[in-house]
Order: structure tokens, then sequence, then C-alpha cells
């Protein structure tokens, strides 16, 4: 979800010292909707990636998706990569990649990093801080941008189909 990106992308850049931080979410999303946030602009890069979506190399797969049904997840994903999983190796790769448990070990895997980049792991985090009008410009981007590429196609059906 774009505007969960954007959500996460405040929270990371407040957080990370070589990232340029924010004082308020609004200054935030005003870069982040013209394009002046590091790396540049979201919908783009999904616009870009879309030209590889059809590729029989590239599995696209979304967050919400994964956190809809992790065990799904696993094995489309195992399945697109040809390893064959028993039920207690699927088992044990959603044990292990579920947020919870890579938050935990974070400190092990990612050090003070993990901190950062394993904040809160849910979806519609961007309920608490876009405003009416903030979410119908973001919705208006998405539909300029990419609403009728494949991806965007995708992210469409997983925004708003799925609630």
């Amino acid at each position: 979800n774009p505007k969960d990106v954007a959500t996460s992308y405040y929270h990371f850049s407040n957080g990370v010292a070589t990232v340029p931080s924010y004082e308020t979410w609004d200054e935030f999303f005003t870069d982040f909707m013209t394009k002046k946030t590091a790396w540049g602009c979201y919908l783009e890069y999904l616009s870009e990636w879309n030209k590889y979506a059809d590729k029989e190399n590239i599995m696209t797969i979304t967050y919400e998706e994964v956190k809809e049904n992790p065990a799904l997840s696993v094995k489309n994903i195992a399945t697109f990569f040809g390893i064959p999983l028993t039920e207690e190796q699927l088992q044990l790769v959603v044990e292990r990649s579920s947020f919870q448990s890579m938050k935990k070990n974070s400190d092990k895997t990612h050090g003070s990093f993990g901190n950062i980049l394993f904040r809160k792991g849910g979806v519609s985090d961007w309920k608490n801080l876009f405003t009416e009008d903030q979410s119908e410009k973001m919705d208006k981007a998405f539909e300029e941008h990419i609403a009728g590429t494949k991806l965007g196609k995708k992210l469409k059906y997983d925004l708003y189909c799925r609630r």
C-alpha cells in the first residue's frame, strides 16, 4: 500500500541519521508527493518495475498478501523458486520469517538498526497520519501513475478488495 509505504518511510527517515529527517508528517508528505525524498518517487519506482512484471523470472507479492496468509505466501515463493517444502519446513519458515520473530531477533541480525527496520509490522498504519485530503491526493497519484498497470491492478486489488 503506497500509503503504508509513505508512513513507514516517514518513520524510517526520522530514525536514520544519514537520511533527511522531518519535523512533521505534513512536511514529509509534501516532499514524498513532490518527489523530493531520498531514493525518488515510490509510484515511479512501481511504474518502472511494471515493465518486468510479466517476465517469467519475476514474482510479485505484496506485504498485505504475506500478512493475510503467510503459509500460502511461503508456498508460492517456494514453488516459484522450485524448492519443495515439507509441511514441517513450511511451518518453520513461516515461524522464523514472521515479523514478530524477526523483530525479536533483530539485535542479533541487524544490530541497533533492527529497531528502525522492524517498527510495527502491521498494515493500515497510514490511517494514524494521513488527513482525508492527503489520502485523496495519494489515491489520485496512484490512479494517475500505476492504476492501469499490472502491478497497479494487483495493488488495487490488495488495497480495496481484501478489506
